[in-house]
């Protein structure tokens, strides 16, 4: 009788440790990673000027991943941030440069522009059916295209020629040079990320997103209008990736080829390990956010510990499959 009580008070603490490993998974590999840098490098890693460094570098990141979290919050899937972001970035300074318009202007006409991307998304996913993941595929391709052949293949930055080959005079509006800095790029981080999780998990529009996410047919049937809610999950997804598109715009001082295609692949890996954060299970902001914190401080520690660029991705990939397998994993125990 004792052996058996014995055995089901180390069964329930073991099912403890995992509940507490689902949820906090996260906070528990930030940390570890800190202080496996802070030991490795004691008097570089763990310095004010390295965090905010670690902070301004997930900035552009995280604001982008925040888009594609709404996107999945209705279960969808958007794979044409990168490309959104890219174009954004191409528009905002070629207005400034080839057309020397006003930052009141040129600033939501860019988004506007770029809002294009999520009308053919909406329209590929929502009337014509086409599954999110294949859709978003597709307008990925074509709108890094649109950019390309509007940039006509290269970059944009002040005092290049146009396309043709005649001057321009436009400048960057001193006031559009401060979005990319710090500490302006990190606040406009944190506001994103608030107002995200306070949309998403406060507002009615949030849970129905929610809901949509977790059953479409249900929430259909409920009277919630799911094309609707879908369609407005993927113009939110496709403003934050033209906003981060800006921001990187206003970091590097240019339009480059194919800018934000860099920003896909952490901005999923964001999300999908913000999933797990608390044991929500659920894309949310909160948890994006962290997410990219934790891609942020892997990266920073690699590069300052002077890893090869190009065994980045091979270490940064192996902590996210073990952040998925062991969020998975455990949610399968449960």
């Amino acid at each position: 009788m004792k052996n058996t009580m014995v055995k089901q008070k180390q069964n329930k603490s073991s099912l403890n440790l995992l509940e507490a490993l689902n949820k906090w998974g996260t906070i528990v590999a930030i940390v570890a990673i800190i202080i496996f840098f802070t030991f490795m490098l004691p008097d570089l890693f763990l310095t004010s000027s390295n965090v905010v460094n670690i902070f301004r570098s997930i900035s552009i990141v995280t604001i982008i991943a925040i888009g594609l979290t709404v996107s999945l919050s209705v279960n969808g899937f958007d794979l044409s941030i990168g490309s959104s972001a890219t174009l954004s970035s191409s528009l905002i300074i070629s207005f400034f440069i080839w057309f020397n318009m006003p930052l009141g202007i040129a600033l939501p006409l860019a988004i506007l522009i770029t809002l294009s991307v999520a009308a053919v998304n909406a329209f590929l996913i929502v009337k014509v059916k086409i599954p999110d993941l294949f859709a978003t595929l597709s307008t990925m391709f074509i709108f890094e295209g649109v950019a390309m052949t509007y940039t006509g293949g290269g970059s944009i930055s002040q005092g290049m020629p146009r396309l043709d080959g005649s001057p321009t005079v436009g400048t960057l509006p001193k006031m559009f040079t401060y979005l990319g800095q710090t500490p302006w790029i990190i606040i406009i981080m944190v506001l994103v990320v608030a107002l995200v999780h306070i949309f998403l998990n406060h507002t009615k529009h949030g849970r129905y997103m929610y809901m949509i996410g977790g059953n479409p047919e249900a929430a259909r049937l409920s009277g919630i209008p799911v094309k609707r809610y879908r369609t407005l999950a993927y113009i939110i997804s496709t403003t934050f990736a033209a906003l981060g598109g800006i921001i990187l715009a206003s970091y590097i001082g240019s339009a480059q080829i194919n800018a934000g295609s860099g920003y896909l692949m952490p901005a999923v890996a964001a999300a999908f390990i913000g999933s797990s954060f608390a044991g929500k299970g659920k894309p949310n902001a909160i948890g994006t956010f962290f997410g990219a914190v934790l891609v942020g401080v892997l990266e920073n520690g690699l590069v300052m510990m002077s890893v090869p660029y190009y065994s980045l991705n091979i270490v940064k990939g192996l902590v996210l499959a073990l952040a998925l397998a062991s969020t998975y994993y455990n949610q399968k125990k449960f």
